[in-house]
């Protein structure tokens, strides 16, 4: 009888014999750990922000609109003489000031851009941070950690000012009559907070670790500010969540 061809697998391929002994090839272990921390972060901050915001809708997102809305407006009133000076009476805070006439002006220099950079710059940024923080912890600690941030930075530098420029943690005198960081305090002290709050590498690396190397590379008072305001931010969050929040 004729011998029948063998039949062929079209797309199939011959599983090949297992040795004996052989161990799995199994991933990296490094790198499947990155991997899970990258997921545990786009679940926990993306995910999660854009289930909020898909829940309440612009609600959920109001402080980042007024503080833009807020930004603008001072930045606007800041180029006409006569609203200039009402701006730096009730919201310019500076070390040579009463310790309590600064407390008071501290929650709206919060909203006060930067006098030496137009406020586009840090309107996304500004943006990012309230919006994220709101939809993630909620306007009232939101509100909270951005009062904190600028209220540790503004404190720093009127220690720093009584230090002096004989210790390294001291400035000079004439420091004193800078005016206080602004929003940018408020905005590095939100980021710090959901960073250490939610275990956040990728949201670290981002947005606080290119302020405190620019702060480190030009350490004059609003980058020290910027220091102590991430130093205590980041202190506070892990003293008050020690273990990352199970989703």
């Amino acid at each position: 009888m004729p011998r029948r061809a063998p039949r062929r697998t079209r797309g199939r391929r011959r599983p090949q014999p297992r040795i004996a002994g052989a161990q799995p090839v199994r991933e990296d272990a490094p790198r499947r750990g990155l991997r899970d921390v990258l997921r545990r972060e786009w679940q926990d901050v993306a995910v999660a922000a854009w289930r909020e915001l898909r829940a309440r809708g612009a609600a959920g997102v109001a402080l980042a609109l007024c503080g833009t809305v807020a930004m603008i407006v001072l930045h606007g009133l800041e180029q006409l003489p006569e609203p200039d000076r009402v701006v730096r009476m009730l919201g310019e805070v500076r070390a040579d000031q009463p310790l309590w006439q600064s407390l008071l002006r501290t929650p709206l220099s919060v909203f006060i851009p930067t006098r030496e950079q137009p406020p586009w710059g840090g309107v996304p940024r500004l943006v990012l941070a309230f919006g994220l923080a709101q939809l993630l912890i909620g306007w009232r600690r939101t509100l909270l950690v951005a009062y904190g941030a600028t209220l540790a930075g503004t404190l720093g530098a009127r220690v720093m000012v009584a230090i002096g420029p004989g210790h390294w943690a001291g400035v000079p005198e004439s420091y004193a009559h800078a005016v206080d960081t602004g929003a940018s305090a408020a905005v590095v002290g939100l980021f710090t907070y959901l960073a250490v709050r939610l275990r956040a590498p990728v949201l670290c690396l981002a947005f606080v670790v290119p302020t405190v190397i620019g702060s480190l590379l030009n350490p004059n008072l609003a980058g020290r500010e910027h220091l102590v305001a991430v130093a205590l931010t980041a202190a506070t969050a892990a003293a008050l969540h020690p273990r990352r929040p199970t989703s």
